[in-house]
């Protein structure tokens, strides 16, 4: 298979997150968008370290996900405390927390 369907695949993801980060005011589903161009980054890491015949990328990839994981996991938590004391997770909203 060619290395261009895996750049289509991963620009058309990383697209997708982009645009999901700017329009939505949802702070989980931005997490979702963010987590969605990461994996577009992987995915081009693996294929080209395929390509290439080199494993280091598809190793570099399994510590991307190990941090992506923490990160996420830090994040939710931050979100359901915030949750817990203003009752919503719109980031219009969250925007009056500097008050």
């Amino acid at each position: 298979m060619s290395i261009n369907y895996y750049l289509l695949l991963s620009a058309v993801l990383f697209i997708i997150g982009a645009v999901g980060v700017m329009a939505r005011r949802n702070s989980i589903i931005i997490f979702m968008c963010i987590e969605l161009m990461l994996n577009a980054v992987n995915l081009l890491l693996v294929a080209f370290s395929t390509l290439h015949g080199d494993a280091k990328g598809q190793v570099f990839v399994f510590f991307i996900m190990a941090v992506a994981a923490a990160e996420v996991a830090v994040g939710l938590a931050i979100l359901s405390m915030i949750y817990r004391n203003v009752k919503s997770i719109d980031t219009n909203l969250l925007s009056n927390l500097k008050n």
